[in-house]
């Protein structure tokens, strides 16, 4: 499944792809939990993973910890379902590495979130993505979450991308907007795999022509978002929409304050593993936890 040399080839990233969170106890990576958390995902449907993104607080983990999380991820997933290595990095160079890292590691594509804080122009843009490409041959999928880099990848920009870049096969757009995610499936064709990067935009950038989502939710809902994305490719509006209302309390509920913070509470009060995050991460605030808590039992979760 790893690497590509063709279009015949070309990777397919579609569907509920979970981007995992990382398990801790004690300070350490957590990989007894983190393994089993992976297997109930698969267990329950999920169309793919993505280890070291945002939610798994890549941010807070060692080259070291970042390189072992993914390689845990995919030997437990042994081919079962595509994983998507978080791998990104506001230094170009940091990224060369952690994308031949994923590579190595035997990945089926990187998930190369934009250079944030340093706000680079679109030409840098296409610069820092043109520099990996030419030292590593691994599907890429761009991230743009303007909220957490301050840059937005604009949607002629990534036309560009996709033109001079073969690895660039697609983009997680987090944007919200969906009119920008109607320029991009626009300007870059059917070809062009769109997943939205935020769960209450799934069903409305599938419905204009999105492939998938990068979820949240579906940490602990893997089922019901699969079932969603599912019943799209089916052509079943119906029950797409149904599932969509159905999760909506939950998406609204994940965000309650910053990722992933609420989904690692929710998998805690699920009993799944101990709540644990890293600095700057700290639990939620009681009253967050009890409004969180509310909907995790109105959802029949907990």
């Amino acid at each position: 499944m790893t690497g590509f040399h063709s279009k015949e080839e070309r990777m397919e990233f579609r569907g509920a792809i979970t981007a995992l969170v990382t398990p801790f106890r004690s300070g350490e990576v957590d990989e007894e939990a983190f393994r089993a958390l992976i297997e109930w995902q698969i267990e329950q449907g999920i169309h793919g993973l993505v280890p070291c993104g945002t939610t798994g607080e890549s941010a807070t983990l060692s080259h070291e910890e970042h390189k072992r999380v993914i390689r845990i991820c995919v030997d437990q997933v042994k081919g079962r379902v595509p994983v998507l290595a978080g791998a990104g990095s506001n230094n170009t160079r940091e990224a060369i590495e952690l994308t031949q890292d994923a590579k190595d590691a035997k990945a089926d594509g990187a998930l190369l979130i934009t250079p944030y804080y340093n706000k680079p122009t679109q030409a840098g843009l296409v610069a820092h993505f043109k520099a990996i490409a030419d030292r590593v041959d691994l599907p890429f999928i761009v991230y743009n979450v303007p909220g957490r880099t301050a840059v937005n990848l604009l949607p002629e920009t990534l036309a560009i991308l996709k033109k001079e870049i073969r690895q660039v096969i697609g983009v997680k757009e987090a944007t919200g907007d969906l009119t920008q995610v109607s320029r991009v499936l626009e300007f870059c064709g059917e070809d062009f795999q769109v997943l939205s990067g935020d769960d209450f935009t799934a069903l409305p950038t599938m419905a204009i022509g999105g492939c998938g989502v990068i979820s949240v939710v579906s940490n602990f809902v893997p089922q019901k978002m699969s079932a969603m994305c599912e019943a799209v490719f089916a052509g079943d509006l119906k029950t797409a929409k149904a599932l969509h209302y159905d999760m909506s309390p939950l998406y609204r509920a994940a965000f309650i304050e910053t990722n992933p913070v609420p989904a690692k509470t929710a998998l805690a009060l699920m009993g799944r593993f101990p709540f644990e995050t890293r600095l700057p991460m700290v639990p939620l605030l009681p009253d967050n936890k009890a409004k969180l808590e509310a909907v995790l039992q109105k959802a029949g979760l907990i």
